[in-house]
């Protein structure tokens, strides 16, 4: 008997979509427990290194509401599969902006979800890695214990002799001559045994990694939300003429989040 989810879920949550289907299990409906949702949003083990980008945005596709925040589109289901997919992940990386804008700090895995990221066989750090073509730390960002944050940026970054010595030379990635290169990036990750990493954004972060086709995965929410006006959308930037093919739909008190794989 399925039993009601215990990872923060105020509601059940069901499931709308999974392909290929469990053949253990009924497809579409069933409340899932904890491991179900889990394994649904795993990692593949096929592969060596996997990206995958997250971004919750309204029914009207605003990905930040009238005070130009994230949180203000955000809801308790998305929160949930937020905190999940940093448990299942090695690092975060995050564009310079949108850490400003949205106040990153240090990251945590919720401690609810310590457990889980222990048994994927990731360590207890959740390193950020700030994405920069100036080289400048944020405040919020500074201090933090070696290794906690890290810096990709470029040869040529103005903040580049200032970001080593705040953060560390070690922890400081350069990713191409005169701009961030998405598969030096992506690569100088790898070396560092960064192998199952997340992105939260910004969107001219992901439209470039999109672009360059190192995204794997795109895992979004779509609240119940309706927020008009002119903000900014989850890619902003060069025009994309790529396709992600729905795999797992999930929905709880009308949130649908999913995750939506790279097709080649």
């Amino acid at each position: 008997m399925r039993t009601s989810p215990t990872i923060g879920i105020l509601g059940p949550m069901r499931l709308l979509l999974a392909d290929p289907p469990d053949p253990e299990s009924s497809t579409v409906g069933p409340s899932l427990t904890d491991a179900e949702l889990v394994a649904l949003y795993a990692v593949p083990r096929t592969t060596p290194a996997w990206l995958r980008a997250n971004f919750a945005m309204s029914v009207d596709g605003a990905i930040t509401g009238s005070d130009g925040r994230s949180g203000s589109v955000n809801t308790d289901a998305d929160h949930v599969v937020f905190e999940l997919l940093r448990a299942l992940s090695d690092v975060v990386v995050i564009g310079a902006g949108t850490a400003r804008g949205e106040g990153y700090g240090p990251l945590e895995v919720a401690a609810d979800l310590a457990a889980v990221r222990a048994a994927a066989g990731i360590g207890p750090d959740l390193p950020i890695v700030l994405v920069t073509g100036q080289g400048h730390v944020p405040q919020a960002l500074q201090g933090a214990e070696p290794g906690r944050v890290m810096m990709a940026t470029h040869a040529s970054a103005p903040g580049l002799e200032d970001a080593r010595r705040l953060l560390g030379p070690d922890h400081v990635l350069l990713c191409g001559q005169s701009h961030v290169e998405p598969a030096s990036l992506v690569a100088g990750l790898h070396e560092r045994d960064f192998c199952r990493v997340l992105t939260e954004g910004g969107p001219s972060l992901l439209a470039t990694l999109i672009e360059a086709d190192v995204v794997d995965e795109l895992c979004v929410s779509i609240t119940p939300l309706a927020i008009g006006g002119t903000g900014p959308r989850m890619t902003q930037g060069p025009s994309l003429d790529s396709q992600f093919v729905p795999r797992v739909l999930v929905e709880q008190d009308g949130t649908v989040m999913g995750r939506w794989l790279r097709q080649r």
